[in-house]
């Protein structure tokens, strides 16, 4: 047994990014004794990119968290500058909430609230190696020389495993500019048999706002009043600024090209695979020579700083052809770059081969969560760290793990792409990766989830009661609308409606079907629907004005889970079954699919071989 430093954990958790502060409030706030291990204390919680949270598909991921009782929404909510609701002229399924942050204040919100939660131990410490007792894990040992004992691990190391960062064709080892790398786990997973791969993102330059001529640029605000991304937020009260906006042009992209020669991406010097969904801007100019111009949109770092994030900018070239690209945009005439841009290479270990529970199949106990995975993006990392968190500490109560389904959030829609079909680029959300979008909307997170999160012990009293009172005020509601009629006679109100043509009499619920008619209009003919609450009021009218979708939806749910719910045994013999092709045994058996369901969005396995396996699960 090896030497332990202090107290024996049930959960330790590597890396304090946004993974591993999910998974380690989640662990603790669930009763286990809980260790949180990073390089620096003092970037807990940092935004390591953009100063946002949220998006179009991120949105509805930090509204999951928030509603299974994670920080996410939050903290955000606490340290927001700008709201805003996007695609507000499309349907409710793809609505959804961005906010820009402060960064600093973000960072220390979130560093205060993992040191307050109670059972959770915050250190400093950079690992280098898992401690295992067979294929089990058992602890950690740290550069520093101490070892932790743990009955579960949580690997949320970020870029940082062999992190390689290119600025030119300059390259040096590092995590994050200004952070060493993380060295030694990837050598000793690679030798107990897991697979490693390499990536790439990138982060643009960080410019001075002083040198910003924002007069020539597009301001956009956020939305007034803000709206929170937390359904526990009843205001948001920190000051808001705008962004703004502004356009690459013939002269950049001229530019850009004539520095290829002294990029890392077009020189071969990088070997990773970057994001498919966020190119660089040398990505951008080469891929697509039609286009004039790119979107630049200016985000500030924050409230107490004159840094300005140059989202759609992303760049590894040299800082004096990024310097004079930038210079040749409007309103960035005089700019000057206070941090540069850089890209970075990091190992991730390809997902299939964790259980939908992020346990991985090969070292039990060990899970991983966030870009370790494969997967781009805060919010991704976040709803990946707070499963894990959850199934780590079940595991240790020895009860029954979280495996979200598909139909339920986009939560389980990413944990089922990542161990499922894998992933060989940056895994990226969006709305269209759910078959079921009207099903799985911002608004009704709380719905869908929060009852699963009181079950698990992680939604709290008040927000109990608060979830409770809301589902009434739907009830009602639904009610007010089916109990009141409204007949050809009235019609003054109908006109005034657009609906003087109506024959016969329709209750509330029926008028509001119509595309014509919002929930405001109907608050005159029933002055108890203007007291319900604009959450409640907008749940109402999605569900009134969709509702025949929505039962389509519900059917196909119904008819998937039919085949969700045919387990196949955990140790399976794939080649005992005759008809199956060698590729067909060689995918299931990676994969290891948990259901009929789950081995069908396996690429390759064909309806064939599904009936095939079907029939000899049944037999069996």
């Amino acid at each position: 047994m090896f030497p332990v430093h202090g107290k024996s954990y049930e959960v330790i958790v590597v890396g304090a990014g946004h993974a591993g502060c999910e998974a380690a409030l989640a662990a603790a706030r669930l009763g286990c004794a809980t260790l949180l291990l990073t390089m620096n204390m003092d970037t807990v919680g940092l935004m390591s990119c953009n100063p946002a949270i949220g998006g179009l598909a991120k949105g509805h991921l930090v509204k999951e968290i928030d509603a299974l009782g994670g920080e996410m929404g939050h903290n955000v909510d606490a340290t927001g500058i700008q709201f805003r609701t996007l695609n507000t002229k499309k349907g409710p399924a793809v609505r959804a909430s961005r906010a820009q942050a402060d960064r600093n204040l973000y960072r220390m919100r979130m560093k205060q609230v993992v040191e307050d939660q109670p059972g959770l131990d915050l250190k400093q410490g950079s690992v280098k190696s898992l401690l295992l007792e067979g294929t089990r894990v058992v602890g950690v040992t740290t550069r520093e020389g101490l070892s932790f004992a743990g009955r579960t691990v949580i690997l949320t190391t970020g870029t940082f495993l062999q992190g390689l960062v290119h600025v030119g064709l300059t390259n040096f080892p590092s995590g994050r500019a200004g952070e060493p790398p993380s060295e030694g786990i990837s050598d000793q997973l690679r030798a107990l048999g897991l697979r490693v791969g390499r990536l790439k993102t990138g982060t643009p330059a960080r410019l001075d706002a002083n040198s910003i001529d924002f007069s020539r640029l597009e301001a956009q605000p956020g939305d007034d009043p803000p709206r929170p991304f937390s359904f526990m937020t009843r205001q948001i009260t920190t000051p808001q600024v705008p962004c703004h906006i502004t356009y690459t042009n013939a002269r950049t992209h001229d530019i850009i090209r004539a520095g290829l020669d002294r990029s890392p991406l077009y020189t071969g010097k990088i070997s990773g695979v970057g994001a498919r969904y966020c190119p660089s801007i040398e990505d951008k100019v080469m891929r697509f020579p039609e286009k004039e111009q790119h979107q630049v949109f200016l985000e500030p770092e924050g409230l107490g700083t004159r840094e300005v994030y140059p989202n759609g900018v992303s760049t590894s070239l040299p800082p004096d052809v990024q310097l004079a690209f930038l210079r040749t945009i409007a309103g960035l005439e005089r700019v000057e770059i206070m941090r540069p841009g850089y890209a970075i290479e990091y190992d991730f270990f390809p997902p299939t081969q964790l259980r939908p529970t992020l346990e991985t199949r090969a070292i039990a106990g060990l899970y991983h969560a966030g870009q370790v995975n494969g997967t781009s993006g805060y919010e991704e990392a976040a709803a990946q760290g707070l499963v894990a968190g959850i199934n780590a500490a079940l595991a240790c109560r020895g009860t029954e793990p979280l495996v979200l389904t598909r139909d339920s959030s986009y939560i389980g829609v990413l944990i089922d792409d990542l161990v499922t079909l894998g992933t060989e680029e940056p895994y990226r959300m969006f709305t269209s990766r759910s078959e079921y979008r009207l099903l799985l909307r911002e608004d009704n997170a709380d719905e869908r989830l929060t009852p699963l999160g009181r079950k698990m012990g992680l939604v709290d009293e008040q927000r109990w009661r608060q979830f409770c009172t809301k589902q009434d005020q739907v009830r009602r509601g639904r009610d007010l609308l089916a109990g009141q009629r409204i007949r050809p006679a009235q019609s003054e109100i109908l006109e005034r409606l657009g609906l003087g043509e109506m024959k016969n009499a329709r209750t509330l619920e029926e008028l509001l079907r119509r595309p014509e008619v919002s929930l405001v209009d109907l608050r005159d003919l029933e002055p108890e629907l203007g007291t319900l609450p604009p959450a409640v009021a907008e749940q109402l009218e999605i569900r009134t004005k969709y509702a025949g979708y929505i039962a389509r939806q519900q059917e196909m749910v119904e008819r998937f889970r039919r085949t969700e719910e045919v387990r196949i045994p955990e140790g399976f013999d794939y080649r005992a079954v005759a008809g199956l092709t060698a590729e067909v045994r060689e995918k299931l058996d990676r994969v290891r699919p948990l259901t009929l369901g789950q081995a069908s969005r396996i690429s390759g396995v064909t309806p064939a071989a599904l009936a095939i396996l079907s029939v000899a699960l049944r037999r069996r």
